[in-house]
């Protein structure tokens, strides 16, 4: 059994938009084995097409810049790399919520791609389960590593970054 723990960052403005309107531009996972030891990491910027200028408040809040964006290939050729990355062993993917999971799978109805199964059958939500473990109101990421007594490490709104320290926060809800 292998974990996928993942964390995407996507195109946003400061006013709110649907999340259809949203196109992924980072998708950072880091592969754990079943004794929650890092296997390998996967870390792919991703050219948006609906909206490829990103807005400055993306690029502020994420650090991602529009040179990153504009050398990276679009979702319909990264997402298959991320699934060969992923492998054919058995696995659970581990997200903050279920945002990951409904941008990916609004990005594959996008560019015509098959929705993984797995995605929907085999997904942890972190945000939920630390939440119930520690009988507490969903929060964010950064205040569950604040919780755990566990440093932010990286840029916050990072996809691999972030994806890292969900990691440290699976491990803790692991050990607990």
């Amino acid at each position: 059994m292998q974990y996928i723990v993942m964390d995407l960052e996507a195109t946003c403005w400061e006013k709110k938009q649907a999340d259809k309107d949203q196109e992924i531009i980072e998708i950072g996972a880091v592969k754990l084995n079943h004794h929650l030891e890092k296997v390998d990491e996967f870390n792919c910027f991703v050219r948006p097409v609906e909206n490829p200028v990103l807005s400055n408040f993306c690029s502020d809040l994420t650090n991602i810049t529009q040179r990153n964006i504009d050398q990276a290939e679009i979702f319909a050729d990264v997402f298959p790399k991320f699934l060969k990355w992923i492998g054919k062993s058995s696995y659970y993917i581990i997200s903050w919520g279920q945002y990951d999971i409904k941008q990916i799978r609004i990005d594959c109805r996008k560019h015509s791609l098959k929705f993984p199964k797995k995605f929907r059958k085999k997904h942890i939500n972190l945000k939920t389960q630390f939440a119930q473990d520690y009988r507490i109101k969903p929060c964010g990421m950064a205040q569950a590593l604040q919780m755990l007594k566990l440093p932010l490490k990286g840029r916050h709104h990072r996809g691999i970054d972030d994806a890292r320290n969900l990691v440290e926060i699976f491990r803790a809800i692991q050990k607990s």
